[in-house]
């Protein structure tokens, strides 16, 4: 069967993480949601998103498909169901279409002529960009016992203080000495090639996805999740980095999501909890508006390819957007529109011309190369946010 992953109506709460990527792409618990779906079901997904992203998550349409909504995380009862679906009919939680099996073009889907099957299970589903971080842990959990449900840990050197063993799992080539890890209250999972450098002290549950490295004295509260290739110091709580990017260094980051290839300047922080222990508001794209959250703790948002200056601070419930860059004493305001660069003393707009030449030379250090394709998707990204840069 060809499974098809669609944004659906949440996309642009999602932002500012789907201005350059779909839902699907978006990573929670260890992998990203695509990953989660296509193990699940044990074959390769494409995707319907925006135009613009569609050079690079291209949809690939056959005379039978079977359509996702990609703010739905799988489990086992609902990946079993969704592979069961036959031609017209389609899995409803209330209002919301989960799935649907076609022949017909998805300009033709009418649902009154599907067969509608309502779930009644449980279901994880990201709505809004503080799901990300408030629900890692539940998806955490399930891609741990997904991953590693009747295999053997690689070995675990003995330089290390373990709590709960049993619920720590290294894949191959992955490395941690002379480190506390306590999995008491969620799994501590390490990624192939991944590296703990010694004196750390993490309490899970914890990921750290293949080729990451947590760099020495760094002190980790669940659930928190490092991308590929991420990079990690300080002190880090309830947050999800996606890959590539960089916190290497002292200074807090709580109850936040970065992007990929991010960068976190040395002592770094940013506030989680309002002083008068109220509820956080947070900026929504789709209704320009500051939001209510229903979170006493809601720290940073933080877009692709941006980063900060050392000794930058981040009031609570701040949102950044793409390719930002963040310097100056002082707070900067608790909205800063993507191509953005200054920080509390003002902004100006960050060219594209420059926000390239930083891209290029940062993912050339990892490998990776800034080709037209990415310039392409952060160019229309520049043009869409061009009405929020009223500086």
């Amino acid at each position: 069967m060809n499974y098809i992953l669609f944004d659906g109506p949440v996309r642009n709460n999602l932002l500012p993480f789907t201005f350059t990527r779909p839902v699907a792409d978006i990573r929670i618990g260890i992998m990203t949601i695509r990953e989660k779906w296509e193990k699940y079901l044990g074959n390769t997904t494409t995707t319907i998103t925006e135009e613009y992203l569609s050079e690079k998550y291209p949809m690939v349409e056959m005379s039978e498909n079977v359509l996702i909504n990609a703010s739905f995380l799988p489990n086992p009862t609902l990946a079993t169901s969704v592979k069961k679906l036959k031609a017209n009919e389609a899995i409803f939680q209330g209002e919301e279409v989960i799935a649907f099996h076609t022949k017909d073009t998805q300009e033709e889907v009418d649902f009154s002529f599907y067969e509608q099957i309502e779930f009644e299970g449980d279901i994880l589903r990201i709505v809004n960009t503080w799901d990300i971080f408030s629900k890692n842990g539940e998806a955490l959990q399930a891609d741990f016992d997904l991953l590693t449900r009747g295999r053997k840990s690689a070995p675990i050197s003995n330089t290390n203080r373990l709590i709960h063993p049993e619920n720590i799992f290294l894949e191959e080539g992955a490395t941690v000495e002379h480190s506390i890890l306590n999995a008491t209250e969620g799994p501590i999972y390490l990624g192939k090639d991944s590296q703990v450098w010694e004196g750390n002290l993490i309490r899970g549950g914890f990921a750290l996805c293949n080729n990451g490295v947590v760099k020495m004295g760094a002190k980790i509260y669940g659930p928190t999740t490092v991308g590929p290739y991420g990079k990690v110091c300080g002190e880090i709580s309830n947050s999800v980095i996606f890959g590539y990017s960089s916190k290497g260094h002292e200074g807090y980051l709580g109850n936040a999501v970065l992007g990929e290839w991010c960068n976190i300047g040395a002592d770094s922080n940013n506030s989680n909890l309002k002083n008068n222990y109220a509820k956080v508001r947070l900026w929504n794209y789709a209704t320009e508006s500051f939001e209510q959250t229903g979170l006493q703790f809601c720290g940073l948002m933080m877009g692709d390819h941006s980063k900060t200056a050392i000794n930058t601070m981040f009031n609570t419930g701040t949102v950044i957007g793409v390719n930002c860059n963040i310097y100056v004493p002082g707070f900067p305001r608790n909205f800063v529109p993507s191509f953005s660069w200054g920080g509390a003393s003002g902004f100006s707009v960050y060219p594209t011309s420059k926000a390239f030449e930083t891209a290029k030379v940062m993912m050339a250090r990892r490998g990776v190369t800034f080709d037209e394709t990415e310039a392409r998707i952060l160019e229309h990204v520049f043009e869409l946010t061009k009405s929020w840069r009223k500086y």
